[in-house]
């Protein structure tokens, strides 16, 4: 079954090894856990994932190979082990429920049926109240209804009334071709570090104080300055128009970046750059800043990101007047070549789903103007563009 397990890992293109394989088989020897499937679960996952896009891989081959009951055609060929039915009632089924569940015997009869009823049914089935199947009322199945049930084989919860949630799946927002959110946001900008101790000593040097202890014969107390991300960062945002559909995930993007870099400004312009940006949407219009002042304000050393969708008017880019917004001297594409030429790690993240790019005309002249250094805004994108950053 493991062998199994560790083939079908592969199938899915969850990079596993031989060598972490037989580090489990090693774990699994020595008796690192009990014998539940939760503690094997997350010792295998611990073991075998290297990477947080593969945990939701990782997660549906898991289901698949220990659970075996993911499909219900064809009759049911499964060993179901009790632990994995051991739900916690408390948090899943009302006063009055659990009072249903009691005058019916109990979890433990209700363990007892699904065994029964597994031995004794031979093909599919979908309604009624007895068998294991869909749309009815038995308590074990899926797509149907029953205050005490076992949930076999269901995408979703319906009723969220299930003991056992048995196709639970945490990280599907974590594979690397889904657009982001706030659980990894964070965790692919952390991939653009370069840490330095700078800054008043501050933070006791442990393994200095015992050198040094034991280099002079008494208490030699030594500090050191705090490891700090050195990386610096310019963050400039599209916003308004086409670009209101993706609020939430720039916000998310926004927040993430001021928690992870400790040097970093922002500014906000519209549709393309032009000669001023702000920091302040509700005063736009009357604080603005000159874009010179901002190329020759932060020095070359630091790493730009736009986030902008490059949906606009090609006129927008390539044309002096062709902003919608005001009458622009030079067009946005002058700007953007000094933006290039100022500062020489530059990546524009695009919110708008790739397989689009090629049919909006802005987006490719954009791209151009970037040197192909334009990611979709999804956990892939976001790393590879990280990765460009920190290779320069």
């Amino acid at each position: 079954m493991f062998m199994h397990f560790f083939s079908e890992l592969r199938s899915a293109r969850v990079p596993v090894t031989l060598k972490e394989y037989l580090m489990l088989m090693e774990a699994l020897d020595k008796g690192v856990i009990d014998r539940s499937v939760d503690s094997f679960y997350y010792l295998s996952r611990s073991a075998l994932v290297k990477d947080e896009k593969h945990l939701d891989r990782f997660d549906k081959v898991f289901g698949h190979v220990f659970k075996g009951l993911e499909r219900i055609e064809g009759g049911i060929e499964a060993d179901i082990p009790a632990e994995w039915l051991r739900a916690l009632t408390e948090k899943f089924l009302t006063e009055e429920e659990k009072a249903e569940l009691a005058a019916l015997g109990g979890f433990d009869k209700l363990m007892e049926t699904l065994a029964q009823r597994l031995k004794e049914q031979k093909e599919r089935h979908e309604g009624g109240n007895k068998w294991i199947g869909t749309g009815g009322t038995s308590p074990f199945g899926a797509n149907g209804y029953n205050p005490e049930g076992i949930r076999i084989g269901q995408d979703k919860s319906r009723h969220n009334r299930a003991v056992k949630v048995w196709d639970k799946r945490e990280f599907k927002n974590l594979d690397d071709s889904v657009e982001l959110g706030t659980r990894n946001i964070k965790v692919a900008l952390r991939r653009l570090r370069k840490f330095a101790r700078q800054g008043q000593p501050d933070e006791l040097d442990i393994d200095g104080t015992i050198q040094g202890t034991a280099e002079k014969g008494y208490l030699d107390v030594v500090m050191r300055p705090e490891r700090r991300n050195t990386i610096k960062v310019l963050l400039f945002f599209d916003i308004g128009g086409s670009m209101d559909s993706f609020i939430k995930v720039c916000e998310e993007l926004f927040s993430a970046a001021k928690t992870e870099f400790k040097t970093m400004e922002f500014f906000y312009f519209h549709n393309c750059l032009y000669e001023t940006v702000w920091k302040d949407n509700r005063r736009r219009n009357a604080e603005r800043l000159n874009v010179l002042d901002v190329l020759n304000k932060y020095p070359k050393d630091y790493k730009v990101i736009f986030v902008g969708d490059a949906t606009m008017s090609l006129y927008e880019i390539t044309y002096p007047g062709g902003s919608v917004e005001h009458w622009n001297e030079e067009a946005g594409a002058i700007w953007m070549d000094r933006v290039m030429k100022t500062w020489p790690n530059v990546v524009w993240l695009n919110p708008t789903p790739e397989r689009h790019w090629d049919y909006t005309p802005s987006i490719a002249a954009m791209r151009q103007l970037v040197e192909d250094r334009m990611y979709p805004l999804t956990l892939k994108g976001l790393e590879q563009a990280m990765k460009k950053l920190v290779a320069g």
